[in-house]
């Protein structure tokens, strides 16, 4: 249950910063005016997004009558899953810096057109968190049906980035944006390599692929299924006691470069951050080389290694 809670906050606080972003500027910019119709696009993301989860959950339980097609489709959508949080991941590390001068400026343009076009900006700035985050949660949830665990710890997730997000606007809170997401983004890589795992085993037991039975070890007598701990890394990371050679193979050849990949220090900020160690002591310092997340109209809040943080306060 704690990696879909992770998915729930992950996703959540990236949607929550978005809207706070735009609500901040609205109310800088003294249009408040325009505030019900973000809040009507917001709304209407939501709803789809709940929607989008649920036609993944009918189409699995309910259209596909042979179980060799559900295995399949679970297949299907759990690398869709993997490669939604892969590129998720690596944006948020690349875009964090200027997401929130992007938003004003496309409201901005929404503004001069209209009230649907406000609400259309909302939309649009949400609906991409809320369907990554209902593919994701199915292809991570899988195996636990009739048990709400795992719906329960997503809402949780939610619930909790819905917190931090409102604490952050009222400058309640104050976290280091940049380490939050190093840390979740490493833990994602983690659970996208079990998701991964499991959508390989799903195309062998669906005949697609080969190699159901032939086991890579079978560590049964140290890891036995039924204690907790082994329930807790199977539901987190899909480890398993037995695993077949191809299901070990794909989760090793994912985790292990996609996490050296994710936690590599990037050769543009690594030149950016030696430049400003250059310079003289008069000079104002260069902006820090972790990925920093701009709210308001004038200040940037977050920073990869001091104790910066984050508010989308205007």
């Amino acid at each position: 249950m704690f990696a879909t809670y992770l998915i729930g906050l992950r996703e959540g606080l990236e949607a929550t910063l978005v809207v706070s972003i735009l609500v901040a500027f609205l109310v800088k910019s003294q249009r408040r005016d325009r505030l019900p119709q973000v809040w009507a696009g917001v709304g209407l993301a939501v709803a789809l997004s709940v929607l989008f989860g649920w036609l993944i959950e009918y189409t699995s339980t309910s259209l596909l009558a042979r179980s060799e097609d559900r295995e399949l489709f679970e297949a299907v959508t759990s690398v869709a899953a993997v490669v939604f949080v892969t590129w998720m991941i690596f944006w948020m590390r690349r875009a964090a810096r200027t997401i929130a001068g992007e938003l004003r400026g496309r409201l901005s343009e929404a503004l001069a057109v209209g009230s649907v076009a406000v609400a259309g900006m909302a939309f649009l700035a949400v609906i991409r968190e809320g369907l990554e985050t209902a593919l994701i949660f199915y292809s991570a949830a899988q195996g636990a049906a009739g048990d709400s665990g795992p719906l329960l710890a997503l809402i949780g997730g939610i619930a909790s980035a819905v917190a931090i997000g409102v604490g952050l606007y009222f400058s309640a809170l104050k976290i280091n944006l940049s380490t939050f997401f190093t840390w979740t983004g490493a833990l994602l890589i983690l659970v996208a390599a079990g998701i991964l795992k499991y959508g390989v085993h799903d195309f062998q037991e669906a005949g697609v692929l080969p190699g159901l039975n032939d086991l890579a070890f079978d560590i049964t007598s140290v890891l036995d299924p039924t204690t907790w701990y082994a329930a807790l890394l199977a539901g987190m990371f899909n480890i398993t006691p037995a695993p077949s050679v191809l299901e070990t193979a794909a989760w090793v050849a994912y985790a292990l470069p996609v996490l050296l990949l994710f936690l590599r220090r990037p050769a543009a900020l690594a030149r950016t951050a030696a430049n400003a160690a250059e310079r003289p002591a008069h000079t104002e310092p260069a902006a820090s080389p972790g990925p920093a997340v701009h709210t308001g109209t004038g200040s940037s809040t977050t920073s990869g290694t001091g104790p910066a943080t984050a508010s989308p306060r205007a």
